[in-house]
């Protein structure tokens, strides 16, 4: 019975639904080998791998010659005694005897899960069947390419801005001389945001999926690490290369990626998706593409794509985001108060906070760049955005993150989906006016924000904004109920780790692109109120980082196979 009967025969609700999808997908897309899980396995601060097996040994009495495969599960470092700070792990074992190590405390018999999808033969276009298309090449979209390149379904991925090569040119142009390229940025191109961040694979969900993430970024590049690491990251400087490798082999499957090409309209009959209009950005030419299935990986910022799909009758819905500012510490104190007389030893310390207000509003830490810069993260002219970066060796200066405050559609003004939108861009002017209105970004010193007083002169703390800056009181760029609850907020974490609340930490304005200010709902079988248009990833709502939306892309991607699988047996 394939997925699509078996959501007709359902009549519950969206989310047990999805619940039991998921239960239906792990069953056809994993496969399994049994092995042990050995859990809580602690390690002093100087330590390698085959010390690390050493120790597995000695403690469970096992014999290496009865070990058949043995590797890293799960690594964190415990830092609550500053003391005596440990690297904690997990390992799985594989044996030739594994009855004699069951019921032990600590090991468990697991099965590990190998994901795979299952691929549609002889797949060909015809008067009925046509190619699926991407929109965008972010993380959400770039997995859902290849999951449906595996199985066999030759995507066309289009994505408005360039490849991540010459993507990289024009960043760097614009840190270097502030001349914005809209379509090729900090967020469009090759890769979505996260390309030009820390790299971060951190993500709250437990997916099946998220191996098979691991895995393709392994085999494109990434270090093998990422897999196990409790907190995992790339850096920039490796994303780039990884992307790349990625979209090579989605094109040796028979995907096709199309840059420089922008959605621009989406033609429907009888509520079932016909084709999409697509522009040639750099030939100025505008031509249709049919499909079946448009896969929205459109990202949290494409802001004239989700104005064209509201005008267009896809349903949207306003949901809550925050906004807020980067603040920059030395990344030597973070470390001292982090790890103590380990500060030296250990790689750069990163922290994740969030404090509840007297206003009610939450404040929260997001995107935590260890040993990085704050960057120019704009894409529309005349709005100044920023975020952090991070190279993989996170060895510089600063230590930088978004401090953000919730805001939610009651918060805006009008009765217009997109509210949160206009709301986000009236704090980007102001922030552009104040940085001189050339991309210099606004900054001031936390003690002067505190005081509504404009900096003068910085502090220890030197800003690492990449296209310069200028002194400005960003107490201007917000209304009082953001400004009091940073203050607030920030104060409040200093007593999670002393001077984070140090009058001469900087304070960058503004960050405003955290999360997308709509969501696109999708239905049972993941579309949305036009079949054929399937929201994907964090611009549609349905995720929140690199791996989150990665995961959600794979998901599609599933449901794209099914879809057409039933397709074709009609």
């Amino acid at each position: 019975m394939s997925m699509v009967n078996v959501v007709d025969l359902i009549c519950i609700g969206r989310g047990r639904v999805e619940n039991l999808l998921e239960k239906i997908f792990n069953k056809k897309n994993v496969r399994g080998k049994e092995m042990l899980k050995i859990n809580n396995i602690k390690m002093p601060v100087k330590h390698n791998e085959n010390d690390l097996k050493n120790v597995v040994c000695k403690l469970y009495k096992i014999n290496k010659n009865e070990i058949k495969s043995f590797e890293i599960a799960g690594q964190a470092i415990d830092a609550r005694k500053k003391n005596n700070v440990v690297f904690v792990y997990a390992v799985n074992i594989e044996l030739e005897n594994k009855k004699k190590f069951e019921n032990i405390k600590n090991i468990k018999k697991f099965e590990k899960q190998i994901y795979s999808i299952s691929k549609i033969e002889n797949f060909s276009e015809n008067e009925k069947i046509k190619r699926p298309v991407v929109v965008g090449s972010g993380p959400a979209g770039i997995f859902a390419g290849l999951v449906m390149a595996e199985a066999g379904l030759k995507p066309i991925i289009i994505e408005q801005g360039k490849n991540v090569d010459e993507r990289k040119k024009d960043v760097y142009n614009f840190f270097k001389t502030r001349k914005l390229n809209k379509y090729s940025n900090v967020q469009f191109g090759e890769g979505g945001a996260g390309t030009f961040s820390d790299g971060k694979l951190n993500t709250n969900t437990n997916n099946f999926r998220m191996q098979k993430i691991y895995d393709e970024l392994i085999l494109a590049g990434a270090e093998k690490k990422i897999s196990y690491m409790s907190k995992p990251h790339i850096g920039t400087d490796k994303l780039i290369g990884i992307m790349k490798n990625i979209r090579k082999k989605i094109e040796s499957l028979g995907g096709e990626y199309r840059f420089c090409t922008k959605l621009t309209k989406i033609n429907y009959e009888n509520n079932k998706l016909k084709e999409i209009e697509v522009e040639d950005l750099e030939n100025e030419k505008k031509y249709t593409v049919s499909t079946n299935i448009a896969v929205l990986a459109i990202g949290h910022s494409a802001r004239e794509t989700f104005y064209m799909l509201n005008e267009q009758k896809v349903q949207m819905e306003r949901k809550i985001f925050s906004v807020g500012v980067r603040i920059e510490h030395k990344q030597s104190m973070i470390n001292r108060a982090q790890y103590g007389k380990f500060a030296d030893k250990l790689p750069s310390a990163e922290y994740k906070l969030n404090v509840k207000t007297s206003n009610g509003r939450g404040v929260y830490t997001f995107c935590m760049c260890p040993g990085g810069v704050v960057v120019p993260s704009a894409s529309e002219e005349n709005r100044l955005v920023v975020n952090g970066m991070s190279y993989s060796k996170r060895n510089l200066e600063n230590a930088n993150s978004a401090i953000l405050v919730n805001v939610f559609p009651d918060d805006f003004e009008g009765n217009s989906v997109l509210a949160g939108i206009e709301f986000q861009r009236k704090l980007e002017e102001k922030a552009f006016i104040l940085g001189g209105s050339d991309y210099k970004a606004p900054v001031q010193l936390f003690g002067d924000f505190l005081n509504n007083k404009v900096s003068k002169k910085l502090g220890n703390v030197k800003p690492s904004y990449l296209a310069d800056y200028k002194f400005a009181d960003l107490n201007q760029i917000f209304p009082e109920y953001i400004n009091s609850s940073l203050k607030e907020g920030i104060t409040l974490m200093d007593k999670k780790i002393k001077g984070f609340a140090n009058y001469d930490a900087i304070l960058t304005g503004v960050e405003s692109r955290s999360s997308s200010p709509v969501k696109i709902p999708r239905n049972e079988k993941f579309f949305a109120n036009i079949e054929g248009i399937m929201p994907c990833g964090e611009g549609a709502g349905y995720a929140g980082g690199i791996m989150s939306a990665a995961v959600d892309g794979v998901k599609c991607a599933e449901f794209v196979v099914e879809y057409f699988k039933d397709l074709m047996s009609k």
